[in-house]
């Protein structure tokens, strides 16, 4: 019966791991986290409006939209910043042209993802503000009206 009971066990922690929500090895965020804070950014906007919002967006200090190295970003459709968790010096620019580091102009991708779908997974490579290190990142993002609304995480 031991053995029984230990197999049980085993197979119970096993399962427990699987379900685990899965951290990057540094201790960043995950998929869920960038959904959930996305989806906060959208609910906030709606129901306190842009400004205030972009506001805490920008502020961080601000818990509900900086977590480890998961920050909110804004865009318009046009590829002009909205808000930036990261770098407010960003805040006012029309980035449409901006590439990453192996050319993949990622926020014109972005802004055209976003008219055609209500949500979306975006891959390229960006600066984490944690390691300071240009990283593989993966971006959710959601449009709302004329922008589009991102929290993405470092792979």
């Amino acid at each position: 019966m031991k053995t029984v009971s230990g197999v049980v066990g085993a197979a119970l922690c096993a399962a427990l791991v699987v379900m685990m929500p899965a951290h990057a090895a540094d201790g960043g965020a995950n998929k869920d986290d960038a959904i959930a804070m996305v989806k906060k950014g959208v609910t906030q906007i709606k129901g306190q409006g842009a400004d205030k919002t972009y506001a805490a967006i920008i502020d961080k200090d601000n818990k509900d939209f900086h977590d480890r190295d998961l920050y909110l970003v804004v865009y318009g459709l046009d590829g002009t910043v909205k808000a930036h968790g990261a770098n407010t010096k960003m805040v006012g620019k029309n980035l449409i042209d901006l590439k990453d580091i192996d050319g993949k102009p990622f926020v014109k991708e972005r802004v055209e993802m976003a008219q055609k779908q209500p949500s979306f997974w975006q891959d390229y490579k960006f600066t984490n503000p944690e390691t300071k290190k240009i990283e593989p990142k993966s971006m959710y993002c959601e449009r709302l009206e004329q922008t589009v609304v991102c929290g993405g995480i470092y792979k």
